[in-house]
């Protein structure tokens, strides 16, 4: 069976990386295939990306506030290159407030400060199709 590829993502202009880099970590030490695109990328820029890499999972991050508009913005591109099936998750500084809209929106699941590693494998592992 292949590997599951899992694209990690930092939309918008944050800049602060580090907990994406020990998630990308994380998922590759777990066995998926992981790709880490890198900072300040635009939701065009992240959707191509999880189409050229076929990419099974995108694992977006944000710190920067502006997760109810770039995470939504992500899920609408992917269903328009016709990737419904992509399991998008997010994670990063997100108050509990928001996470009802971003589910609503198509962010499968929310993964803030503090939640262990293990349970995001968990999560993909129990819910990648």
């Amino acid at each position: 069976m292949a590997k599951v590829k899992v694209l990690v993502a930092k939309p918008g202009l944050d800049g602060h990386d580090r907990g994406a880099k020990v998630i990308a970590r994380a998922l590759r030490d777990a066995g998926f295939e992981v790709i880490y695109t890198g900072i300040r990328l635009t939701p065009e820029q992240i959707a191509e990306a999880a189409l050229q890499d076929d990419a099974n999972v995108v694992a977006l991050s944000l710190l920067s506030g502006a997760h109810n508009t770039l995470f939504p913005k992500v899920v609408e591109l992917l269903n328009e290159k016709g990737m419904k099936d992509v399991l998008v998750i997010g994670g990063g500084v997100i108050p509990d407030s928001d996470v009802p809209g971003l589910k609503a929106a198509g962010i499968k699941e929310i993964f803030t400060p503090g939640t262990p590693t293990s349970a995001i494998v968990d999560y993909i592992n129990a819910n990648v199709k």
